[in-house]
């Protein structure tokens, strides 16, 4: 009965959303955070000939709901964003397929054969699979070249061409911050280890013992061979040195600390959620900008993967700009937010259609 249930549910989600069915597996679709009555001929949305449903387009803010937020609940102030970013993907996948479609694209059909057969694996033991199989299997094979179509197109347009050296170069010096190694810091520890249901008095016990602890530091008595004896972190064996670490890799309570302390000094005991810890910090290496040619592929990558989303978004806004699209709904598609923003300066013009290898 649970199978054949949840059979039900993937089917009613291709067939009605052209979703594959690894995406619908044993669950419902969640309703959106403001449901409206919408039956599945009430237009959301007209992209030339054609018709975007109120039915789809809540369909796919629920999935988006449910696969990016916590319990599929929206923050507020993230609502409006999230009902514009769900509209403006089914206007585009509109448009893809269109295009695709006059310039006779072809999906990777044996991918989709692999696809397909990893359905039947997953749900051939079932008795029900087979009428269950010929229900769904156009509509999952349709959605699945579909998608197979548009990953061609998008990989396609993002594959811009290697810069030249003077360009990966000028790249580089117009980003210190994101070829520069950060500050490290070569830290050791000795952690008192709390339960978190400790009472008060657990805590307290730790404190006071880590106080008396690096009171001894203090007199002279070596660090390493009590963090050997005391700790509980898993650095104990090696006299509490945790090695070097970059900023944010601390918990902030404990790297407020170490902002403070000269190195060789020991914290006074600080509160973290594992414990009670003291922290000596040992070394520090400054911030240093990275050579060209030492990070010279890291740059390519980051150079191609920035002019390809350059490349993407403008190919997207030439196809909205050649097609005629009317929102129907408004209440479904709130209005961009005005940032001042006087479009994208890349120096990548709008690329024609891509040619995809068929």
């Amino acid at each position: 009965m649970v199978f054949r249930y949840r059979l039900a549910n993937i089917a009613a989600v291709v067939l009605a959303l052209g979703l594959p069915l690894a995406s619908a597996q044993g669950t419902a679709a969640t309703a959106p955070t403001e449901p409206h009555a919408a039956r599945p001929s009430i237009p959301f949305a007209l992209v030339g000939e054609t018709v975007i449903t109120t039915a789809e387009y809540d369909a796919a803010l629920a999935a988006a709901q449910r696969n990016r937020f916590y319990h599929a609940k929206v923050p507020e102030a993230q609502l409006e964003q999230l009902r514009r970013e769900v509209g403006d993907e089914l206007i585009n996948r509109v448009l893809l397929v269109e295009d695709a479609r006059r310039r006779s694209v072809e999906p990777d059909h044996a991918r989709v054969k692999t696809q397909l057969d990893e359905y039947e694996k997953r749900y051939g033991a079932s008795p029900q699979w087979p009428r269950m199989k010929a229900e769904m299997l156009p509509a999952l094979t349709a959605e699945l070249e579909r998608r197979s179509i548009l990953a061609r197109i998008e990989a396609d347009v993002r594959n811009v061409s290697p810069p030249s050296d003077s360009a990966l170069r000028e790249f580089h010096r117009q980003r210190p911050q994101t070829f520069t190694e950060p500050e490290q810091i070569k830290v050791s520890i000795i952690l008192l280890k709390v339960d978190p249901a400790a009472p008060r008095a657990g805590w307290e016990g730790a404190r006071e013992e880590a106080a008396a602890i690096r009171a001894r530091i203090q007199r002279g008595a070596d660090f390493g061979e009590l963090a050997r004896l005391h700790s509980a972190d898993a650095s104990a064996s090696k006299g509490g040195d945790m090695g070097y670490l970059h900023r944010g890799m601390l918990p902030e309570a404990v790297q407020d600390k170490v902002d403070k302390l000269t190195t060789s000094e020991v914290s006074e005991p600080v509160t973290t959620l594992e414990g009670v810890v003291l922290i000596r910090v040992d070394d520090r290496k400054s911030a240093r900008p990275r050579e060209f040619e030492d990070v010279r592929e890291r740059a390519q990558q980051l150079w191609q993967r920035e002019e390809g989303e350059r490349a993407w978004r403008a190919y997207l806004a030439q196809l909205r700009t050649k097609a005629r699209i009317q929102v129907v709904d408004a209440s479904r598609y709130p209005p961009a937010p005005v940032t001042g923003d006087k479009g994208d300066a890349s120096p990548i013009a709008p690329q024609a259609a891509p040619r995809v290898a068929q």
